[in-house]
């Protein structure tokens, strides 16, 4: 309790329906990749009612049905991990429960064809024939299941979900998840402006690249721009701010703005930077350089990952996610999403190169943003020079005619509650 207590990262379970329904299809085409053969198995016993309605209540699994000692061994790693221990033990669940079901004498199989996989597997879990220690050690023994995996594949699903539901009409899939989640006017109103926003956004950056422009045209004023009022910025004026601000993902464009670093009052350092910068998530850096070039970029991770350490032990190079972003504003209005965002659906993984997914990299000497064939942004540790080139990452042009800049301000926001 007291590492979920003093912990400052996001470890809450979804509270809205359309994300609620974002979790188990991640847990759904995770589970194809890193749990094939139970998935195949649960597919061909699902029979008529899909595999969509046992996947909508894995939290159920997990929260209702797991036997109390198994479920406090859970809840124990989850205070201390994250988010990503409930999606290791659905997909332990699911190990487990294919192990003991393949038989067709077996019990479970027999439930399963008379009463329903969804029930059946309901059932497994409140008679869980695995101790609570083989259940975790299954679930952290899945290879390659990292963190910045199911990020990319959560975002991408929400992307992909908010588009064609809206489109298309149709319903979210109610599982229990959902049934108690808050239903008042003002929630459906920010998840259908929500909706709505993502719809024109969609549809202005189809327009844009018919007409061979990168940038969207900025989406329909919302309730979502009244906190950057409050925006004092010597970089853009708010012209520039509501178009910057129509870019941003929509849950993000609902909390207060705050400057976190600014050149013009903290000095140009990069260690500055980061005591002032590095535990916030996410942050929005904007440069003005000395030939009154704006551009700049929506870091999705906090810059603190710079530390963190693969499974060798060695600091990773490259962190963020898909959600990150580059963007110009002067002298051409334009948007850089990451690649990875046009491809198929469930297909990243085959059709984004790992050159294409180098979203933030940092060191004592350098920050880094977008990297492959080139470097989208690249600032020194005095925060006074920098580079920008093409990269595979956002498939941008150089962000200023010459390449190379000098920087005149810097100025980094962070989001407060976010």
């Amino acid at each position: 309790m007291a590492s979920l207590v003093a912990s400052k990262e996001k470890m809450f379970i979804t509270q809205t329906k359309l994300l609620n329904e974002v979790t188990w299809k991640t847990v759904m085409q995770i589970a194809k990749k890193h749990a094939k053969s139970a998935a195949q198995h649960l597919l061909r016993l699902s029979g008529a009612i899909g595999p969509e309605r046992i996947y909508a209540d894995w939290q159920w699994w997990i929260l209702a049905a797991l036997p109390f000692p198994h479920l406090v061994r859970v809840l124990d790693c989850f205070f201390h991990e994250g988010l990503k221990v409930f999606y290791r033990v659905a997909l332990a669940i699911l190990i487990l429960f294919h192990k003991h079901s393949t038989n067709q004498n077996s019990e479970w199989y027999a439930e399963a064809t008379k009463n329903g996989v969804d029930h059946a597997i309901d059932k497994f879990c409140r008679n869980m024939p695995a101790s609570p220690t083989k259940l975790l050690r299954t679930a952290f023994s899945i290879r390659a299941l990292s963190s910045q995996y199911i990020s990319r594949v959560f975002i991408k699903t929400e992307m992909t979900l908010k588009s064609k539901q809206v489109i298309t009409g149709n319903r979210l899939v109610r599982s229990r998840s959902s049934d108690n989640l808050p239903t008042s006017q003002s929630q459906v109103n920010i998840q259908m402006m929500s909706h709505t926003l993502t719809i024109r956004e969609k549809m202005s950056e189809e327009t844009c690249k018919q007409m061979g422009s990168h940038s969207p045209g900025p989406r329909a004023l919302s309730m979502g721009v009244y906190p950057i009022q409050a925006i004092k910025s010597q970089i853009l004026d708010h012209s520039e701010l509501f178009t910057l601000w129509s870019w941003l993902p929509v849950r993000i464009t609902m909390y207060q703005p705050v400057l976190l670093y600014t050149t013009e009052e903290h000095g140009c350092s990069l260690t500055t930077f980061y005591v002032r910068v590095e535990h916030h998530e996410p942050t929005l850096l904007m440069i003005k350089t000395c030939n009154n070039e704006v551009f700049g970029a929506y870091c999705s991770t906090r810059w603190f990952e710079r530390n963190q350490k693969d499974e060798r032990g060695n600091r990773q190079a490259y962190f963020g996610t898909g959600e990150t972003f580059l963007f110009s504003l002067y002298p051409e209005r334009a948007k850089y999403p990451w690649v990875g965002c046009s491809a198929g659906d469930g297909k990243e993984d085959q059709r984004v190169a790992h050159g294409s997914e180098l979203f933030m990299a940092a060191d004592s000497k350098m920050i880094t943003i977008g990297g492959g064939d080139g470097q989208a942004i690249w600032m020194d540790e005095n925060i006074r020079y920098g580079k920008t080139d093409r990269c595979s990452t956002f498939n941008n042009p150089p962000l200023c005619p010459s390449g190379d800049f000098e920087i005149r301000v810097l100025e980094v926001y962070g989001f407060a509650g976010a």
